[in-house]
């Protein structure tokens, strides 16, 4: 049986992993991460507190990239969610391919679009290292 001590020392183990592991989301590969990216000034933003960032916007080809994926969801700019991974999962609707790193942030490349969009160095605050490609979906979020 477990002393208060031996209790203690578990749940502050528990307690400092949890604390680590909210200030940066570096996920593996196979995660499924999700952001809800709404319209902003013009383009699509996000916020997560999760790793401070605040109206973080999408730039240099990804909007039209989102606008492709939210297309049919009714009033995507005010709300939607966006699920990502460096991984396959089922149901994505578009994959990204790295083509190559630029000011600090990466460029990829979507076949299916033929086109190329850049994403920021807060992509480091999901990923250790740029993956290789990016698996990616949106759907409603029904609230």
């Amino acid at each position: 049986m477990l002393n208060r001590y031996k209790i203690t020392i578990i749940l502050s183990i528990i307690f400092l992993i949890c604390s680590c592991a909210s200030k940066s989301l570096n996920s593996s590969d196979n995660a499924i991460l999700t952001l809800k990216p709404y319209w902003h000034n013009g383009t699509w933003v996000f916020d997560d507190q999760r790793v401070n960032l605040v109206k973080e916007p999408f730039v240099a080809g990804i909007p039209e990239m989102i606008n492709h994926i939210t297309k049919d969801i009714p009033n995507a700019k005010n709300k939607f969610r966006l699920l990502f991974s460096a991984s396959p999962f089922p149901g994505y609707q578009l994959r990204v391919k790295w083509v190559r790193q630029e000011k600090g942030g990466n460029w990829y490349y979507s076949e299916e679009l033929k086109k190329e969009g850049w994403l920021c160095p807060a992509l480091f605050k999901y990923y250790k290292k740029a993956p290789k490609e990016i698996y990616v979906k949106a759907e409603p979020i029904n609230e």
